[in-house]
């Protein structure tokens, strides 16, 4: 499993795509202020997801 580093964009649940700003020990936070119909979605701007969870797109 290759871990996202801070700066690469990640996809996550069904379709979600981040910045990732830190890397945690099991995690990432990620910015989620990236997509740009993020203000239609109703979620945070943040979230952290686990590194079992996500798909790098761009390193």
């Amino acid at each position: 499993m290759k871990i996202a580093q801070i700066g690469n964009i990640i996809e996550f649940r069904d379709g979600l795509q981040g910045i990732v700003e830190k890397v945690y020990e099991n995690s990432v936070l990620v910015d989620l202020t990236y997509m740009e119909n993020f203000d239609q979605l109703e979620v945070d701007e943040k979230t952290v997801v686990n590194h079992k969870n996500y798909k790098i797109l761009f390193e």
